[in-house]
């Protein structure tokens, strides 16, 4: 990845068009680097839509009662138990 080298004070005036490239900038002050700028990707709609959904199904597991829970875990056992055996017998 290309990164550009500017002074500190080109830096600060052109701040807002760095903080919307998508290169990494190198700050130097008397010509010797004293940091780097390394401009972050905005979410898309898609990154912001999976994050809703994944909160609303913490959220829909969080509101579980124990014994909801014990059936799930119990269900979950149950069909691992079936496709192990499954995988057993398909392999002889």
């Amino acid at each position: 990845m290309e990164t550009k080298s500017v002074g500190i004070r080109e830096f600060r005036a052109g701040l807002a068009e760095y903080i919307e490239g998508k290169h990494p900038v190198a700050v130097t002050r008397h010509g010797r680097t004293v940091g780097y700028f390394i401009p972050t990707a905005r979410p898309t709609q898609a990154d912001l839509q999976a994050l809703r959904n994944a909160a609303a199904k913490l959220e829909a597991v969080m509101a579980l009662t124990e014994d909801e829970i014990d059936a799930a875990v119990d269900a979950f056992d149950e069909r691992r138990k079936t496709a192990s055996a499954r995988r057993r017998t398909s392999v002889r």
